[in-house]
């Protein structure tokens, strides 16, 4: 019998596109996501959990939320 193994999930903001607001680093409930010298959000891949609830609080839909192996 295989087990099903539920791959992880991460945040990933497309920083080129991204204004720092703030949106998402207020929403995410795990504290993963910073703001680098009020320009770009960064994710903290060890506390991101890949809920997804940055990506649908970013203004301009620029956060996605993809498998990693």
């Amino acid at each position: 019998m295989h087990e099903k193994t539920r791959k992880q999930k991460k945040a990933i903001v497309e920083q080129a596109l991204c204004v720092g607001c703030g949106c998402c680093q207020k929403i995410c409930p795990k504290e993963a996501i910073s703001i680098w010298k009020g320009m770009w959000a960064l994710v903290d891949p060890d506390k991101c959990i890949g809920c997804g609830k940055c990506a649908r609080e970013c203004p301009a839909s620029i956060i996605r939320i993809q498998e990693v192996s």
